[in-house]
């Protein structure tokens, strides 16, 4: 089986991704420097021996073409990254640090150490406050953070470097990604974590504008077979493609969910909508079917429910 790095992998996406290629008997290098990855994400990964950690900082000098160097690994799963719109607006110089510099690193290690593969975590970001839904990949790109900028950069450049040195890029635009390990008390964590803990606390929730936004919610558990998928499929060409399910879910549908199993809970909080925030997410998700044969399999209600058992 193939040896696969994972940046990030001590994250949220990157655990469960490095836990779905070692049960299909991989070989998994994951490297993180817990700056929001958690120890506790890699404890079933840590009981393999096919995974080896490197506690390290990707985006410095030299560190990631070092790894590559001494892994050979025939595909890069980049999903480290600044990950927070609210903070990429506080530090747009950091935001482009830690996901675009960093994202050029990892061309740069591919290109030199003949990786054949890298997916990259790109993200809805890239579109916008769109007005035409659901979003095809060919839509237009409107980012309004400096992160949805800086992923749409990033995708370009890696895209470049694919068709300059000869390996593949599938750039993977994720939609609203929750489920296990999703660190509700992170400034980075989704809607549905944040929920999930105030709920469980009998605490209200609080939503930022009138809770009629929409996104496209997509289990994490989808979201890794979708990395995996692409990182060890041959015959896969370099190119965009979103992650989602094709499904819109409001905000205050997410709250009913919660409400009805923690009645105890205060109803909602509304706020003013903040900075950067986007309306309405919804994706067209028909490119990932006839590309990788890949389609979400978790509804968002059983997604839920998941998550409610786990906080009994």
């Amino acid at each position: 089986m193939a040896t696969i790095l994972v940046t990030g992998a001590a994250g949220f996406i990157g655990s469960h991704t490095t836990d779905q290629l070692l049960a299909a008997g991989h070989k998994v290098v994951g490297v993180d420097n817990f700056r929001t990855g958690k120890a506790a994400n890699l404890a079933e990964a840590l009981r393999s021996g096919a995974f080896q950690f490197v506690e390290a900082d990707v985006a410095a000098a030299g560190v990631l073409d070092a790894v590559v160097e001494e892994a050979r690994p025939e595909a890069i799963i980049h999903l480290a990254a600044l990950v927070s719109v609210q903070e990429s607006i506080a530090d747009p110089a950091l935001n482009f640090s830690l996901n675009v510099l960093a994202t050029q690193l990892v061309g740069e290690a591919a290109r030199r150490h003949g990786v054949k593969r890298v997916v990259f975590a790109s993200s809805a970001a890239v579109y916008g406050d769109a007005t035409t839904l659901p979003l095809r990949e060919d839509a237009e790109k409107r980012p309004i953070s400096p992160y949805g900028a800086a992923k749409l950069a990033s995708e370009a450049l890696l895209l470049g470097h694919a068709a300059s040195y000869g390996f593949t890029a599938r750039c993977h635009r994720y939609f609203n990604v929750f489920g296990p390990r999703q660190d509700p008390a992170s400034p980075y964590s989704g809607v549905i974590s944040i929920f999930d803990r105030r709920f469980r606390e009998g605490a209200a929730v609080t939503i930022f504008g009138d809770g009629q936004q929409t996104r496209d919610f997509i289990s994490v558990h989808d979201v890794a077979r979708a990395n995996v998928r692409a990182a060890t499929r041959a015959g896969l060409a370099s190119g965009v493609v979103n992650i989602c399910t094709g499904r819109a879910t409001s905000l205050l549908d997410v709250a009913r969910v919660f409400a009805a199993h923690y009645p105890q809970a205060g109803a909602p909080r509304h706020e003013p909508a903040r900075a950067g925030d986007i309306v309405h997410s919804l994706g067209e998700a028909t490119r990932a079917a006839a590309e990788m044969d890949f389609r979400a399999d978790v509804p968002v209600a059983d997604g839920l429910a998941e998550l409610i058992r786990r906080g009994a």
